[in-house]
């Protein structure tokens, strides 16, 4: 059997400030905007640029109990976990271009980290995972 996870659903308060942050700060590729008749909503894709994987779905908040979530989807703990080929690289073209990180860069056991904030507040993990790491056995 062959199953994965295609996409993460991120409540967000407008679609169009989300696309503008995710692929303007975090240079994600826009994967599909498609405008939904039937439920006047709108199926917005985005995805780390090199990305085969899972993808995000940016989902407006459609109803008033529904927005309390937004920016706070894990009460408050890391949400995401974007891995990437080069952490000083992308830290500093991240922080150039305006992102807020709440914890510094670290060495750990498993690789580089440092915590960044999206624009709404979900707390994402910046991460270069070390070669011996199992889920880097997993992405070759």
């Amino acid at each position: 059997m062959i199953q994965s996870i295609v996409h993460i659903a991120l409540v967000v308060k407008d679609y169009d400030e989300a696309i503008a942050f995710y692929t303007g700060k975090l240079n994600f590729t826009l994967v599909e905007d498609t405008y939904q008749p039937e439920q006047d909503k709108r199926w917005v894709v985005v995805a780390p640029p090199g990305s085969v994987g899972t993808t995000i779905l940016l989902a407006k908040a459609s109803k008033p109990e529904q927005e309390p979530f937004i920016g706070n989807q894990s009460g408050g703990r890391v949400f995401l976990f974007l891995n990437t080929d080069d952490f000083w690289r992308d830290y500093h073209e991240m922080v150039s271009r305006g992102i807020e990180f709440v914890r510094e860069p670290k060495e750990q056991d498993y690789g580089m980290v440092a915590v960044f904030k999206d624009l709404y507040g979900n707390l994402w993990d910046l991460l270069e995972l070390k070669e011996n790491h199992p889920l880097m056995k997993r992405m070759k």
